[in-house]
């Protein structure tokens, strides 16, 4: 449950990342400033301004000396390799395939189906079952063996307590 609780934390903190985005970006659309033509655009421009900068940042803050994100920090959880911290371009992959995957398809299955005239192709279909099936197994894969997900093993790391802080001056 605390992973949930720190993965609820970090969210917290990526929405206040795409409130920014988009008190700077819905502006400057809607006054014609800025126009993506096509979804394929938007979304790329989408993945650029939103979900690469978090994934980045995520990354960053798992491949420094405490491995945590904000709300692993707060709920005393880091992420390791074996004994270490992982380094940036593992923490990056793990993001990557944790936030950016999901967070991706998750924008490709909402252009489709906002671009669908008429029927709605097969394709269409799948690729939104596959937005909510992929951070579903990722959280039923907590609750059973040893509660690692998929991420984590394909990219051989595991969230696990933090060693209590030590105290200023002990010694």
């Amino acid at each position: 449950m605390r992973r949930i609780m720190a993965w609820c934390i970090d969210w917290a903190c990526i929405l206040g990342w795409v409130a920014a985005t988009a008190a700077v970006g819905i502006p400057l659309y809607t006054s014609g400033l800025i126009h993506f033509s096509g979804s394929v655009l938007q979304n790329v421009v989408g993945a650029a301004m939103i979900v690469a900068p978090v994934v980045i940042a995520a990354a960053v803050c798992e491949s420094r000396p405490k491995a945590s994100t904000p709300g692993k920090k707060l709920l005393q959880l880091q992420v390791r390799t074996g004994s270490e911290r992982p380094g940036f371009l593992r923490a990056l992959a793990r993001n990557g395939l944790k936030l950016g995957v999901p967070w991706l398809i998750g924008h490709a299955a909402v252009y489709a189906l906002t671009t669908a005239n008429g029927t709605t192709p097969a394709g269409v279909w799948i690729l939104t079952v596959t937005a909510y099936a992929v951070p579903l197994v990722y959280v039923v894969s907590l609750f059973i063996a040893d509660g690692r997900t998929p991420y984590d093993r394909i990219c051989a790391t595991e969230v696990t307590t933090a060693p209590p802080p030590t105290e200023l001056g002990a010694g």
